[in-house]
């Protein structure tokens, strides 16, 4: 009986980790390194526990396919692909594994703290990492009540973080870089991280954890300034939810060490839906001992830059689910506007918006309304709170082109920006219409000012009008359009009329 051929060795770059050696795969000039674990699995007696490391291995292990995501209920937000509590996986896209020491950009994937994961096609980093010679890294890390369920009270010490584990992930990630980030040619002196939506709240908690102090140099927040996380008692209260729908007494709280995967998600997403919040980052006094940006800047990030922006009608994107959302007549407007504004306001904010949009149909008004109360307000906090705290330069962007996508209905959605800053429009044209010379030129504008912004810590590039730091007197705002512009307080009335309400991140407070 003759013998088998030995197995083919694949191809591919092979680089030694501080754990092991992985072998990656080329991705057009770039070298791919994909589903490295950053910590150990976080199932069994690892759940709810802070992430532990990594194991180490010998030989030559392939790096070659994305690793699980964090289970989460299945979703536009859901890769394809597996599910795991075994999901710390990072990925890695650099032009060179050599001694280069490259810009290092980390990207934080988004869908709130509650789902998405690091391997969807926009993500990928191979093309920025070319385009700017810089190495791109992708993580996936724990959500929902796998990264967030507040348990210090229900099993003590042990489980005291339990709340925060899946930011804790983010700094596991983090040290993860700095300790291999030199093999695969990048400079662990020089990371920037970088996320929208969730992605950009958990920029946003960065800034202001001790733990991730040291581990990055500067960020970007797009489209998800997040100002506060959850009071302990609103998240002990998710918690009792949680265990009424498993129906499990609050002396049985031991049981969801032990509880199905699926039944911990299908529970998590019932108590969601049935108390309208969710299981997110928690004021524990560990990882977080005060609020983000409210009241104040944290002091601990104050000498870092940021950039911060959204797109211009951020709820085109989940509010166009709504029936009839596309064809507002005026008073359908006026009745849907009280829970952005309220009762008594509704008539001056159409006025200050129609002031500037005065050909602005309905629907129009309404996006960009509730966009302005729901993202951009919050966004706007944020930059004021960092010159008030004399930060270090805080640049403020908006994304106004209008996309073409879907007879242009949607104008510019929530999540438009990633094609654009990732040079990625042939993965998402569903977001940006056909691959043109437009969306050709705004990429090349997005994506250089963030590499710009990675490389030096200052955004400015050939591909923009020059760029000054936001103040509470210029109020200076990039408006990436064809071509991009720098406005001085743009849509100034639009603010004005905002900056009379608290973030909706206060709770049902209107008025400030």
């Amino acid at each position: 009986m003759g013998t088998l051929p030995p197995e083919p060795i694949p191809e591919g770059p092979v680089v030694e980790t501080a754990q092991g050696k992985v072998r990656g795969s080329r991705q057009g000039s770039v070298s791919a390194f994909k589903g490295m674990r950053y910590g150990a699995d976080t199932s069994g007696p690892n759940r709810f526990r802070p992430p532990q490391p990594p194991p180490t291995w010998i030989g030559v292990q392939d790096a070659l396919a994305y690793g699980p995501q964090s289970p989460q209920m299945r979703g536009p937000l859901a890769d394809k692909g597996p599910m795991s509590e075994d999901c710390l996986r990072v990925n890695v896209w650099t032009p060179g594994t050599d001694l280069t020491r490259r810009p290092v950009m980390v990207w934080f994937h988004g869908g709130g703290f509650e789902a998405g994961s690091a391997s969807q096609k926009v993500y990928d980093g191979s093309r920025l990492a070319a385009r700017g010679d810089v190495v791109v890294v992708s993580l996936n890390h724990r959500l929902n009540v796998f990264g967030h369920c507040f348990l210090g009270d229900r099993l003590g010490e042990a489980y005291a973080a339990a709340g925060n584990v899946g930011y804790l992930d983010l700094i596991a990630a983090l040290r993860w870089v700095r300790e291999n980030i030199a093999s695969f040619g990048g400079d662990p002196g020089n990371v920037t991280i970088f996320g929208q939506s969730g992605g950009g709240r958990k920029v946003s908690l960065c800034y202001a954890g001790e733990d991730a102090s040291g581990l990055f140099h500067r960020g970007v927040v797009q489209s998800g300034s997040h100002l506060r996380v959850q009071a302990p008692e609103k998240a002990a209260q998710l918690t009792d939810a949680l265990l009424r729908t498993l129906d499990l007494a609050p002396s049985d709280a031991g049981k969801l060490l032990e509880a199905p995967v699926e039944a911990l998600s299908a529970a998590q997403l019932k108590v969601m839906r049935e108390t309208r919040s969710r299981f997110s980052p928690v004021l524990d006094g560990l990882a977080f001992k005060t609020h983000p940006f409210l009241p104040a800047s944290p002091a601990i990030s104050n000498h870092l830059p940021m950039m911060v922006g959204t797109t211009r009608t951020e709820l085109s994107n989940q509010l166009g689910y709504e029936p009839g959302a596309f064809d507002l007549d005026m008073a359908e407007l006026r009745r849907r506007l009280p829970r952005y504004v309220g009762e008594d306001e509704v008539d001056a904010a159409i006025a200050a918006f129609q002031a500037s949009s005065p050909h602005a149909s309905p629907s129009e008004l309404y996006f960009k309304i509730a966009s302005a109360r729901g993202y951009i307000l919050d966004q706007t906090i944020m930059a004021e709170q960092r010159v008030k705290a004399g930060a270090a330069p805080t640049y403020s962007y908006q994304l106004v082109w209008r996309s073409p996508a879907e007879g242009g209905r949607r104008i510019s959605q929530h999540t438009l920006d990633l094609p654009f800053m990732f040079d990625n429009v042939a993965a998402a044209t569903h977001l940006t219409g056909p691959e043109s010379e437009e969306t050709g030129q705004l990429a090349n504008a997005m994506a250089e000012t963030w590499i710009s912004f990675a490389r030096t810590g200052d955004p400015n590039n050939a591909a923009i009008p020059r760029w000054r730091a936001y103040d509470m007197t210029d109020r200076a705002v990039m408006l990436f359009d064809i071509p991009p512009t720098l406005a001085q307080d743009p849509y100034a009335g639009e603010r004005a009329f905002m900056s009379r309400y608290a973030s909706q991140q206060m709770g049902r407070t209107l008025h400030r």
